[in-house]
């Protein structure tokens, strides 16, 4: 995917100004920034949640600022939002079922081949989404929207809410499907070690402006942590 000159926000409040990007096959690009920057703005826009007001957006060389969100999940976009956002009332098997039903094949062979990635849902399949964990309701969010065999994957703030250990799941399985899916990932959230457990390299938004690109190895600097987790990114 391509980003290039991306400009949007809420009515006449503008937050992204102008923001560029790339995230090649198979990569995984992390987003960091301080609250209110425009993390979560990026990811709507590029979803279709929010139109953009100028800027392009290229998926596989094709130009989709302008089509309607059902039809970029359906060209390879995926989306796991903030706060999960699954279907509380809605059994597992329901979340699932309907994040299926827009793709090609028989609904059971499509529901057996997510839990063969996700087995640890199988034994949850009955149970309402709202009576999960938080780790549990994370990893349904993350199986619904790879439901449609996404080409590449929006992370939002993915960690928030869940324990250590469900954080060190997530970043062997998201690593796993990277690596056998050949699955690109952009990836917003503050948590450092995750990001650094996952991304090829990170960038910086400010005011809507991306400023500064990271090496992997820099999330390990000991002056970039007090910059984000000291200053309460």
């Amino acid at each position: 995917m391509e980003v290039e000159s991306l400009v949007a926000g809420y009515g006449r409040i503008g937050v992204l100004n102008g923001v560029s990007l790339t995230v090649g096959d198979g990569a995984c690009v992390g987003v960091l920034g301080h609250n209110g920057m425009g993390k979560t703005t990026l990811l709507k826009t590029v979803m279709g949640l929010l139109p953009a007001s100028s800027g392009t957006i290229r998926l596989d060389g094709r130009p989709i600022e302008r089509w309607r969100t059902n039809a970029r999940a359906r060209a390879g976009l995926g989306y796991v939002p903030q706060g999960r956002q699954i279907f509380p009332g809605l059994s597992v098997r329901e979340n699932l079922l309907f994040a299926i039903a827009a793709r090609p094949g028989t609904p059971r062979a499509a529901l057996d081949a997510v839990l063969a990635d996700f087995p640890e849902l199988a034994r949850l399949l009955d149970r309402p989404g709202g009576a999960l964990s938080g780790g549990e309701q994370q990893l349904l969010a993350l199986a619904r929207a790879l439901c449609g065999r996404p080409k590449l994957l929006l992370l939002d703030e993915p960690t928030e809410g869940i324990q250590p250990s469900i954080v060190q799941a997530l970043i062997a399985r998201i690593g796993a499907l990277r690596r056998r899916d050949r699955l690109a990932v952009l990836l917003v959230e503050q948590n450092l070690d995750f990001i650094h457990g996952l991304a090829d390299r990170a960038l910086l938004i400010q005011r809507g402006r991306i400023v500064r690109e990271l090496s992997r190895e820099a999330l390990t600097e000991p002056a970039l942590m007090r910059e984000f987790i000291g200053a309460g990114a």
